[in-house]
Order: structure tokens, then sequence, then C-alpha cells
């Protein structure tokens, strides 16, 4: 049975976090504030961790449910109308997150093909980055190599590898959105 281990949270997950997120929401502000999110209702519900999941799959079942949270009041009819969830006290949030949340091995055909086909278009995307960027981009994000390995081997500095994710991301991002979500 695996421990949960906060105070690592950051360090061990925040990149990675992004990276999931921004995909999904376009926003590196709102991307961050949903991880700050997630990090907290982590901690509100760390004593209902079974241990049947990774560390990082259970922040991640809880971050899909912030996502959706987050789409369901930006498009809801009233704009900011509150989402109705049904929770017994705020301390209880994290409970419902833990029973609730997708469970990654309960895919549905149409969710596999679903992947498959974001799979594809990921490729796709990546295809046109140019050489290096999308080299650096899978390192980092896909293969989560670490920044110190990734510098030195191309002979860049951190805040330089930084710009490159960032510019990857963005260039990701409006692909994805052009050929993907349309």
């Amino acid at each position: 049975m695996e421990l949960l281990n906060p105070d690592q949270w950051v360090d061990n997950y925040a990149d990675y976090l992004y990276n999931y997120t921004i995909v999904r929401v376009n926003d590196p502000i709102v991307a961050e504030d949903l991880i700050s999110e997630t990090f907290l209702a982590g901690l509100k519900s760390k004593d209902n961790f079974k241990g049947e999941a990774t560390e990082r799959t259970w922040l991640i079942s809880i971050l899909k449910r912030k996502i959706i949270d987050h789409y369901r009041k930006t498009n809801s009819k009233k704009g900011k109308a509150e989402v109705h969830i049904s929770y017994k006290n705020e301390d209880s949030e994290g409970d419902w997150l833990e029973e609730n949340a997708a469970d990654p091995f309960d895919r549905t055909a149409e969710d596999r093909m679903e992947n498959r086909e974001l799979g594809l278009a990921i490729l796709e995307c990546l295809e046109k980055l140019p050489k290096k960027q999308a080299a650096i981009f899978k390192l980092k994000t896909i293969e989560d190599y670490d920044t110190e390995a990734i510098c030195k081997e191309y002979d860049i500095t951190p805040s330089n590898l930084w710009v490159i994710i960032h510019r990857a991301r963005k260039a990701m991002a409006e692909c994805l959105e052009k050929n993907w979500l349309n």
C-alpha cells in the first residue's frame, strides 16, 4: 500500500498535472488554479486515500473532477451558476471526489476510441513542431526526464528549457484545438 507524501506533491507532480491540465483548459492561470485546488482537495481528503492507486493517479482523479467542475461553472446558462453536487459538508468534498472520480480501469469503448484519436492528434501535432523543440518537449512532458539531464544533453539553460517547453505547449494546444477539438 502506497502512502501519501503531500510535502513532495509540488516537486513530484506539479509539472505533470500542469501538462495534463493545460491541454484541457488552454489557460495557464486557470490550469494553475485547478492544480492548487487539486492539492488542497487532496490534503483535505488524504485520510481517505486507500492506496489502491498510485499517488499520482489519485491526484489526477481529483484533478479530473476539478476540470469538469470548471467547465460546468463556465458553461452554465447562468454564467457563474453554482455546481450542484450533493456534498454533506465542506469537509466531505474529498470523500465525494475519491468515491466518484472516474476509475481509469472502467473505460467504455467510446472512451478508448476518443483516447486513441487524441493520441493520434497529439502525434500529428508533435510532428509539426521544430525537431529540437519536439524532442525536448517529449523528453520533459511525456518521458518525464529530469530538467538537468535535458539541459546537459542539449547544452541549454533551465530557463531556456522552460521557454522551449512553453512554446511547444502553446503550439500543441493551438494545433490540438484546430485538429482535434473541432
